[in-house]
């Protein structure tokens, strides 16, 4: 939805299973359009799309079907504004785990791929101003090895030019405003604002003025309020590193994340948070320094019952819980790290527009936790966040 200072607000559909086109658009006519009655009002409302590599070729070279969903949203008052490009594969129902980051930026199908999503936004949000799309932090660090760093490395920056490119042959065409967010997640080739930096500085390494600009415009990050609190990063220094390193903010997603102290009665609690699909990367502190990091949860258990007079002070835990809630007596959130982001763009609004819900994990996340309806939980979701907008005059 549009709210104050022309900010676009929607949640992610990847909470909803969809490989196909027409899986897709179940999700949407099944549980989207249930959100938007409650939520929007008179309101336009902004669909926040996730859109796989099978179903964005499916879409693409069907006009009936791009047709037939841009009346679908007409009659509904709805629009797309950013669709999350990261999951290039299936991502529900089966292990995905470091798949999701298969294949990465070093390869001509991630940049064949992205560069269809920006064709798809084009056609299917004629009316729409800026738009963007989210996608993986280029790769892997397990995939990445000193041997093959640099021809990686080089390979990344390649296609992430080229995709700029892409992008700028579109803006001139069309008059939009089209970014792509590289998205920091823990364990990603850049996980951290300092290893973003980094990336970027390669990343204009070399270019001409002309491409050096397009880069900063087209490419930027898709800032996600979990990842940055369970590096430990506040608000203000996140945003500053990255404002100051001249890197735009593309799009901001909402989550939150599992923290705890490392109890044995929370370590014990915390293995039923262990699934077969998704990575849930682990990060340890104590004092005020990162001591550990962990792929997964059962690594993070593991290491406990060998460390348990020595386990850290504070565990996060990249597992994406509901928004609106605090997990459970165990537990925390980091749900100050959105509250401390929405009261930045308050005191400055403009610096990023895009902003995304994203609670992919509702069917993996223990029952007691759970709504038992996702539209409920969305719905809420979106309450507690519309009030934290409110809050800071930005709705």
């Amino acid at each position: 939805m549009r709210l104050l200072h022309d900010i676009d607000l929607g949640y992610c559909t990847n909470i909803h299973r969809g490989e196909t086109w027409e899986e897709t658009f179940s999700g949407l006519r099944d549980y989207t359009d249930q959100v938007r009655e409650r939520i929007s009002g008179e309101n336009r409302y902004g669909i926040g799309l996730r859109l796989g590599a099978k179903a964005a070729e499916q879409l693409s070279s069907n006009q009936a079907a791009k047709d037939h969903f841009r009346r679908w949203m007409d009659e509904r008052n709805a629009y797309v504004f950013t669709i999350n490009g990261f999951p290039y594969g299936t991502f529900h129902g089966s292990r995905v785990k470091e798949q999701v980051y298969v294949p990465d930026w070093s390869t001509p199908e991630r940049l064949e791929y992205t560069n269809k999503l920006f064709d798809l936004l084009v056609e299917l949000a004629p009316e729409e101003k800026s738009l963007s799309v989210s996608t993986l932090p280029g790769s892997f660090k397990e995939f990445i090895t000193p041997e093959n760093e640099a021809g990686v490395i080089r390979a990344m920056v390649e296609n992430l030019r080229a995709c700029s490119q892409h992008m700028e042959s579109l803006r001139e065409k069309t008059g939009k405003d089209l970014h792509l967010g590289l998205e920091p997640e823990p364990l990603g080739l850049f996980e951290t604002t300092p290893e973003t930096v980094r990336f970027f500085e390669a990343l204009h390494d070399g270019a001409t003025e002309n491409e050096s600009a397009h880069i900063s415009r087209n490419l930027g990050v898709n800032y996600d309020t979990c990842h940055l609190a369970i590096e430990y990063e506040s608000p203000e220094e996140a945003v500053s590193r990255l404002r100051n390193a001249g890197i735009r903010i593309s799009k901001i997603h909402l989550s939150s994340a599992l923290c705890l102290k490392p109890s044995a009665e929370a370590v014990a609690r915390l293995g039923s948070f262990q699934d077969e699909v998704y990575l849930h990367q682990v990060v340890v502190k104590k004092g005020e320094d990162v001591t550990e990091r962990f792929r997964d949860l059962p690594d993070a258990i593991e290491w406990f019952e060998r460390n348990r007079n020595d386990a850290g002070d504070e565990w996060r835990v990249h597992f994406h819980v509901p928004i609106h809630s605090q997990p459970e007596a165990l537990f925390a959130d980091t749900r100050d790290h959105i509250s401390g982001i929405l009261k930045l763009l308050g005191d400055e609004p403009g610096w990023c527009k895009h902003f995304e819900m994203e609670t992919y994990t509702w069917e993996v996340l223990p029952e007691e936790i759970r709504s038992r309806d996702v539209v409920d939980q969305i719905v809420a979701e979106y309450d507690w966040c519309l009030g934290e907008f409110r809050a800071n005059s930005l709705a």
